[in-house]
């Protein structure tokens, strides 16, 4: 029996509001209708889904699992829908691409010139995202490209490395550092570093802690709020330290410079996708930038 993607969403709103009443008014359904609708889904899949509680209800195993691809089914099929009507209309093939902040510019255009140098007749519509943006527009179908360092994916999308870039050191021009033109990681013990994402949950900055672990030390780090600027840029009126994929020398107007790593590290450029959605387009950017 083929399951039915209206019954499919009311699972989704009721997995995320945690609450019958929540989802029926984010659906405008009924209470009543929801509670049966959920009622039907759960024959059609022959297991209990939810349980009731008096707080509310909570996902069983086979309610979690059905929900986490149902997300994914929902993106497939608006993906699908999107596609059929852009080829209907005769509309031009558009790479759809999003970056996190800790992804430049300056490393998006290169790769989009690749991919230009063979497709010149691929459009492209690129825009930032922070990380959970990111991964709900890959699954909701609305991106074909994610850009990002070290994210895990989630349930419903793959993950490929597209390249390696060298990380350095970026400070503000008066900084003591500034004057340097490289420094080895081990002589920053000392120092603070700004990061963007919390530790703990965010595999970029987890993976800049593990570089400093490595090299003797447990950093000192805190949260940028400068978030979504570019990340040379989040030192400047600060004494503080941060990792960058920007080339050594001045940045930002000359506020910051940037001091290379001795010995060298690396970031990874990964790009983030949905498997199960046909897209000449993330095809081409794939084949053009591995």
């Amino acid at each position: 029996m083929g399951l039915d993607l209206n019954k499919l969403e009311h699972l989704i709103a009721v997995a995320e509001e945690g609450s019958i009443t929540r989802a029926a008014a984010r659906l405008h359904l009924s209470q009543q209708a929801l509670s049966t609708s959920i009622r039907v889904l759960e024959r059609e899949v022959g297991v209990p889904l939810l349980e009731r509680t008096a707080t509310g209800v909570m996902l069983l195993p086979a309610g979690t699992a059905l929900a986490e691809d149902a997300r994914v089914l929902r993106g497939a099929a608006r993906s699908a829908l999107q596609r059929a009507r852009r080829i209907g209309r005769g509309e031009k093939e558009t790479l759809r691409l999003g970056h996190t902040p800790a992804v430049t510019g300056e490393e998006v255009m290169p790769l989009l010139r690749q991919v230009a140098a063979s497709h010149p007749h691929l459009a492209t519509d690129v825009n930032q995202r922070y990380p959970h943006e990111l991964t709900e527009a890959l699954l909701s179908g609305d991106l074909d490209i994610g850009l990002c360092r070290a994210l895990t994916p989630p349930h419903g999308l793959a993950r490929t490395t597209l390249s390696h870039q060298p990380l350095n050191i970026a400070v503000a021009a008066n900084h003591p550092l500034a004057t340097r033109t490289c420094v080895a990681l081990s002589d920053l013990a000392g120092q603070h570093f700004i990061v963007w994402g919390r530790p703990g949950h965010s595999g970029y900055t987890d993976l800049l802690i593990s570089y400093c672990r490595a090299a003797g030390f447990e950093p000192r780090t805190e949260r940028t709020p400068l978030q979504g600027t570019p990340p040379a840029t989040a030192v400047i009126g600060t004494d503080r330290l941060a990792f960058v994929t920007t080339p050594p020398g001045p940045a930002a107007g000359g506020a910051v410079r940037i001091l290379a790593l001795d010995p060298p590290l690396y970031a990874p450029l990964h790009a983030l996708y949905s498997p199960r959605a046909t897209s000449p387009a993330r095809d081409a950017f794939l084949t053009a930038a591995t």
